[in-house]
Protein backbone atom coordinates (compact mmCIF):
# COMPACT_ATOMS: atom_id res chain seq x y z
CA UNK A 1 0.00 0.00 0.00
CA UNK A 2 1.21 3.26 -1.10
CA UNK A 3 1.29 5.40 2.12
CA UNK A 4 -2.48 6.01 3.89
CA UNK A 5 -3.85 6.27 0.24
CA UNK A 6 -7.19 4.81 -0.32
CA UNK A 7 -8.47 2.72 -3.03
CA UNK A 8 -12.08 2.42 -4.52
CA UNK A 9 -13.79 -1.22 -4.71
CA UNK A 10 -15.73 -0.60 -7.71
CA UNK A 11 -13.20 1.02 -10.34
CA UNK A 12 -9.60 0.66 -8.15
CA UNK A 13 -8.84 4.26 -8.27
CA UNK A 14 -6.30 5.78 -5.97
CA UNK A 15 -7.47 8.36 -4.04
CA UNK A 16 -6.26 10.51 -1.10
CA UNK A 17 -6.64 9.58 2.74
CA UNK A 18 -9.39 12.36 3.44
CA UNK A 19 -11.42 11.71 0.47
CA UNK A 20 -15.69 10.44 0.86
CA UNK A 21 -15.85 9.30 -3.12
CA UNK A 22 -13.88 8.29 -5.89
CA UNK A 23 -13.37 11.18 -8.33
CA UNK A 24 -13.48 8.63 -10.74
CA UNK A 25 -17.12 6.45 -10.38
CA UNK A 26 -18.19 8.24 -7.48
CA UNK A 27 -18.78 5.37 -5.06
CA UNK A 28 -18.50 5.79 -1.56
CA UNK A 29 -16.93 1.88 -1.00
CA UNK A 30 -13.41 2.95 -0.16
CA UNK A 31 -10.82 1.00 2.00
CA UNK A 32 -7.20 1.00 3.28
CA UNK A 33 -6.94 -2.70 2.07
CA UNK A 34 -5.12 -2.60 -1.14
CA UNK A 35 -1.84 -3.93 -3.01
CA UNK A 36 0.14 -2.61 -5.44
CA UNK A 37 -1.13 -0.23 -8.21
CA UNK A 38 -0.59 0.89 -11.56
CA UNK A 39 -0.01 4.18 -13.25
CA UNK A 40 -2.25 4.37 -16.61
CA UNK A 41 -1.50 7.61 -19.02
CA UNK A 42 -2.80 6.62 -22.01
CA UNK A 43 -5.99 4.38 -21.42
CA UNK A 44 -7.11 4.13 -25.02
CA UNK A 45 -3.31 2.48 -25.52
CA UNK A 46 -2.75 0.02 -23.01
CA UNK A 47 -2.86 -3.39 -22.78
CA UNK A 48 -3.41 -3.21 -19.09
CA UNK A 49 -5.33 -0.68 -18.85
CA UNK A 50 -7.75 -2.74 -21.61
CA UNK A 51 -6.97 -5.89 -19.04
CA UNK A 52 -8.43 -3.93 -16.02
CA UNK A 53 -11.11 -1.95 -17.96
CA UNK A 54 -9.48 1.37 -17.31
CA UNK A 55 -11.18 4.08 -19.27
CA UNK A 56 -9.54 7.20 -17.28
CA UNK A 57 -6.07 8.30 -17.25
CA UNK A 58 -4.66 7.74 -13.19
CA UNK A 59 -3.31 5.53 -10.37
CA UNK A 60 -4.94 1.91 -10.02
CA UNK A 61 -4.72 -0.20 -7.55
CA UNK A 62 -3.49 -3.51 -8.76
CA UNK A 63 -5.59 -5.89 -5.45
CA UNK A 64 -8.08 -5.07 -3.13
CA UNK A 65 -9.96 -6.75 -0.47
Amino acid sequence: MAGDRLACRECHFVVEPNAETCPSCGSSSLTEDWAGYVWVAHPVESAIAEEMEVTEPGKYALKVR
